[in-house]
């Protein structure tokens, strides 16, 4: 089946979030698809990322990417984190992903921006064979360091 790839819009809210929940579940987070279309509306609504679909020929919204804004000082460049990244189960293994990344590249091309971050569990076999082929490379020089605010 043929798709494209194409950026988001409100009218996408419901779809994306259906999505978006099975992106959460996937990763271990109950379900919760009303808090998932509040969230995807509001970043959204005040563009707080950029948000990539790719559609069947049909009007099938079976796959997204979400992208952050950030910024490197050392680099003194925007740098995009590539966040999200998720494709319906019977569309997988189609290049979807793949089509996916390439407009966050582009997206990176665009707003001349130093690069793309991203970040995948030791265990995402599948998103480990994925990156590296598409041009990611382990940042072994440095570590990766995490806080919690137990607070929330």
């Amino acid at each position: 089946m043929s798709y494209f790839i194409r950026e988001s819009t409100l009218n996408d809210v419901d779809s994306v979030s259906q999505l978006f929940d099975l992106y959460r579940v996937f990763y271990k987070k109950e379900s919760d698809i009303e808090a998932v279309k509040c969230f995807i509306t509001e970043r959204m609504e005040q563009g707080d990322s950029e948000i990539y679909l790719a559609e069947t020929s049909k009007g099938q919204i079976v796959g997204f990417t979400q992208l952050y804004p950030l910024f490197s000082s050392t680099r003194m460049r925007r740098l995009w984190l590539l966040n999200d990244l998720y494709v319906e189960k019977s569309f997988r293994g189609q290049g979807i992903s793949k089509a996916l990344i390439e407009s966050a590249k582009q997206l990176a091309y665009r707003t001349n921006s130093c690069g793309l971050l991203l970040e995948t569990g030791i265990t995402n076999t599948v998103g480990n064979q994925l990156y590296p082929s598409t041009g990611f490379e382990i940042q072994s020089n440095s570590n990766f360091y995490f806080w919690t605010n137990n607070r929330t």
